[in-house]
């Protein structure tokens, strides 16, 4: 997307999840291969923007080692930060996360609401935004996009999120199956609108964005987690939801208002809801087979394939290659 709109676009990756692509592959750019942690000044000098996504992107990969997900989540991306502000890189837009709210309850949240991360991905998150705003100066300008949970089908697409899961289960079981007691509130947004929010902010007068966090969604697009279920046991034929028999309530329990970036960022228009994205995760499940299996399996979850990883010996359990991985990126 940022392509289409002429941007010229270097990745930066470790390639843990090379081997985790859905459909019909990626799209191929220039890059870098390496671990955020080990990142140097030479690999930002020259750069206009800096979106940072990188990181263990979930609950279950960030507790099974928190200090690791410290070291990766909040002291690589403030050690990033500091290099592009040294090296003169302008703009810094960083993946935060709805999580920051955590045991947030029923109210309505804004950016202005206290932060209540359960996790140490959520408390990461936190620490980031913390760190990072402070950086902050007339040469170097942080925004923070607090992505509601995403959906949609993209080429490394994740079943650990709650949408993708819901329409996985029906789809390969015939059960739209639910983990908590299906009360808790998430806001939600397609992977391709949380790319939209990226490129209005990246587009974005620097005043309008500086130093500023964002909910990055859709207020309609808050549901109690059993309405997503009705919705995907509507969409898919002949299924039906079933409660797993020890899930009970979930402590992350937020719902976002995400009226502020509507109104500042008028590029950024959703495209997306939730009954269009379960349509559509369920005709790319059809296209591909999809099998319970796979989606519960080592190519497909996250902390599976690193454990499969590490139990190969391709990972030391820092999570670094042991041996040069083998990437094919242009000149």
């Amino acid at each position: 997307m940022l392509l289409a709109k002429k941007h010229e676009v270097i990745g930066l990756d470790s390639e843990i999840f090379k081997q985790c692509t859905f459909g019909e592959g990626i799209t191929e750019i220039p890059e870098i291969c390496k671990d955020i942690r080990d990142i140097e000044a030479s690999d930002v000098e020259g750069f206009d923007a800096i979106l940072h996504l990188a990181g263990l992107s979930n609950d279950p990969l960030g507790n099974l080692n928190p200090d690791l997900t410290y070291e990766i989540n909040h002291q690589a991306s403030v050690k990033l930060a500091k290099l592009a502000k040294e090296a003169g890189v302008s703009r810094y837009i960083f993946s935060s996360s709805c999580s920051n709210y955590g045991a947030g309850g029923d109210d309505w949240l804004t950016e202005e609401s206290p932060f209540n991360p359960v996790t140490p991905y959520g408390i990461s998150k936190v620490m980031v935004e913390q760190d990072v705003s402070k950086l902050a100066d007339d040469n170097f300008s942080p925004t923070f996009l607090r992505n509601a949970t995403a959906y949609g089908v993209s080429p490394r697409l994740r079943f650990d999120l709650v949408l993708n899961n819901l329409v996985a289960w029906a789809f390969t079981t015939g059960r739209v199956y639910i983990k908590s007691d299906g009360t808790p509130w998430r806001p939600i947004v397609h992977i391709e609108d949380i790319c939209r929010a990226f490129i209005a902010t990246l587009h974005a007068p620097r005043e309008v964005v500086h130093n500023q966090a964002f909910n990055v969604g859709r207020n309609e697009d808050n549901y109690r987690i059993r309405d997503l279920a009705n919705m995907v046991e509507e969409i898919v034929p002949n299924c039906i939801i079933e409660y797993a028999e020890d899930g009970g309530p979930d402590k992350r329990c937020y719902r976002v208002n995400c009226s502020k970036i509507l109104e500042a960022l008028p590029e950024f228009q959703p495209e997306w809801n939730a009954r269009r994205g379960a349509s559509e995760l369920y005709a790319a499940y059809q296209k591909i087979g999809l099998t319970l299996e796979e989606f519960e399996g080592e190519r497909y979850k996250r902390i599976a394939h690193i454990q499969k990883l590490i139990g190969e010996g391709s990972l030391d359990n820092s999570l670094r290659w042991k041996s040069p991985v083998n990437v094919l990126a242009k000149a």
